[in-house]
């Protein structure tokens, strides 16, 4: 049970719990205007103070992270399993990754005789709750201390009054039922299997989402494309597979190479040379045929016609210059035919030549052709070693991608399989089912009589577990809350029972917002007699007013009210001062 809450700043106002029913009120004073608000009285924050020193995760928006508590220290006794004598909780808002305890109950033995204060961190603090308040023993336990303690001290702030089997807003379903399992006493391990399919389903979605993306889907893809990529690698690998095992190395390489380069580039030069020289003789063969010898003999008939009579002499100088002209005509033949004959000659001699460096070009072609350079080679070997890598990163690929598409079956397999064992372990373990909804249905009807028709389900899904709380109501926000208080009260006195939960258990005045002041003293008269019953204690802090309905139908308020009475003044909440 939980005993003192203390602060070391003077203006707190120290709480102390008793066993059983605890009302924490909130009063609205005779001095208060309008103005004046309970609802910073200090209720919600003794709430959040009880999470801070069972340690919770230092949280920046929580009211002990506020400025004007920096540097205060916060107290908790409480009563610890095993032990004659309380526990006292420090935590410091200075230092909230360190907690003392006094004595150290994180060890696993005691001697009993040395016992003091040690200063641990907040984890060896969670796992001493684990193991002690929740009998958590085991590592890797599925179940949470953390979450387990939520249930036990619902928080307003994170939506703990939103759903009676959820803690806070955004938690999992599969994370809550996992943890209600335990305080159940139904098989943790198979709820976590459901959560564990959950997580690989939601893997597999987004797995299937990123293969339809073009960046992403390189990575995982579809197994239809990359079996077709498959093929055109293999394809190319053998390729070159056959090309390096037919390949030779030349020595020399490249000198070869560079004489086969001479070699065509005298070739090219003798054809350009053939082509100009063919030209040439061409020219100088139509030149003979256009050589004669000039023609005379019509200047005699002229001057004939013209009576005029050639002289002797120039007769002879006529014949003179005929035969001058005689001597060049064949001067100019000879040169032509001794020309055109070396023409020809240098003809034939440069196709002797380049028959003779085609053949060498030839050979050295040849040589070029059937291998190549070890530099070639080594290109060709790394290109291989290429290919093979994205081979063999496709076949990875290409597997995955199978799996990703098998996945799907494969964990409808498994949740077929897991629901039916659900089922099996639920008729396994029918006389906890049973003890826990009698405890409900007896709490709910004595809440509202016996007009409703209370039950508590336990029904195994394909999809998840569930534990489904139902009251017959008209949708109302009274009989919603008055659901929660059935529910969390009938899991602390199961888990109580069992010693897999702590004695205690709280409630922010947040439940009973909107609740009939009939059921309102009902459900305080019921805790108080099934804490004292089952020696447990109940926490609740409440405003005055609705605690003042509860009381006109009946409830006997006073031997259940604690000190100190919360008031609406800047003095009169919980911390002494308002911030």
């Amino acid at each position: 049970m939980l005993h003192d809450l203390i602060c070391d700043d003077r203006r707190f106002r120290t709480i102390r719990f008793g066993p059983g029913l605890n009302l924490v009120v909130a009063e609205r004073t005779d001095a208060s205007t309008d103005t004046d608000s309970r609802n910073g009285a200090g209720k919600s924050s003794m709430v959040e103070l009880l999470h801070f020193l069972l340690g919770a995760r230092n949280d920046a928006d929580a009211v002990w992270a506020n400025e004007k508590l920096r540097e205060h220290t916060f107290t908790l006794k409480l009563d610890w399993p095993g032990r004659s004598k309380p526990l006292t909780v420090t935590r410091s808002t200075t230092r909230p990754n360190r907690v003392v305890l006094d004595p150290d109950i994180t060890r696993k033995t005691f001697d009993g005789l040395f016992e003091h204060a040690t200063e641990v961190s907040t984890k060896d603090w969670q796992w001493a709750i684990e193991r002690d308040l929740y009998g958590l023993t085991a590592d890797g336990a599925e179940a949470s201390g953390r979450t387990l303690l939520s249930f036990a001290i619902r928080r307003v702030d994170a939506g703990g009054f939103l759903e009676p089997t959820r803690t806070f807003a955004q938690q999992s379903p599969h994370d809550a039922m996992v943890n209600l399992c335990h305080l159940f006493g139904l098989d943790v391990a198979l709820a976590a299997r459901y959560r564990l399919l959950s997580n690989q389903e939601t893997m597999r979605k987004k797995l299937v989402e990123a293969a339809k993306d073009p960046v992403w889907g390189k990575i995982v893809g579809r197994s239809a494309e990359i079996r077709g990529e498959i093929g055109a690698i293999e394809q190319r690998v053998n390729e070159l597979g056959r090309q390096i095992a037919d390949f030779q190395v030349v020595p020399e390489y490249e000198k070869i190479r560079q004489e086969a380069d001479e070699l065509d580039r005298r070739i090219r030069s003798l054809r350009a040379s053939d082509a100009v020289d063919r030209r040439n003789l061409q020219d100088m063969e139509q030149s003979v045929d256009e050589v004669a010898e000039p023609e005379d003999r019509y200047l005699e008939a002229a001057y004939k016609q013209l009576n005029l009579i050639l002289g002797q002499e120039v007769r002879r100088r006529f014949d003179d210059v005929r035969a001058f002209h005689e001597t060049v005509v064949r001067n100019r033949e000879k040169q032509l035919h001794e020309e055109i004959s070396r023409l020809r000659q240098l003809l034939e001699e440069r196709a002797r030549t380049r028959a003779r460096l085609g053949e060498r070009q030839a050979a050295l072609l040849r040589t070029l052709n059937s291998g190549g350079a070890l530099d070639a080679l080594n290109a060709l070997q790394y290109a291989l070693a290429r290919e093979q890598a994205h081979l063999e990163s496709l076949r990875h690929r290409f597997q995955a991608a199978q799996a990703l598409e098998a996945s799907r079956r494969e964990i409808e397999v498994k949740r077929l399989e897991l629901e039916q064992e659900m089922v099996t372990d639920l008729e396994d373990r029918n006389f906890a089912t049973r003890e826990a909804n009698s405890l409900f249905n007896t709490y709910a009807r004595r809440l509202y009589g016996d007009g409703k028709n209370p039950y508590l389900a336990f029904s195994p899904g394909r999809q998840r577990m569930q534990i489904e709380p139902r009251i017959e109501d008209d949708g109302s926000r009274g009989i919603h809350n008055m659901v929660i208080f059935c529910f969390d009260l009938t899991a602390a006195v199961i888990a109580h029972r069992a010693g897999r939960g702590p004695d205690f258990l709280v409630h922010d005045s947040h439940l009973y917002d909107g609740v009939d002041e009939r059921q309102a003293a009902r459900a305080l008269q019921l805790a108080a007699e099934v804490t004292e019953t089952e020696r447990m204690q109940y926490i609740v802090a409440m405003n005055s007013d609705d605690l003042n309905k509860a009381v006109s139908v009946g409830f006997d308020a006073i031997p259940h009210i604690i000190e100190p009475h919360l008031t609406d003044q800047p003095d009169g909440g919980l911390f002494g001062f308002r911030f």
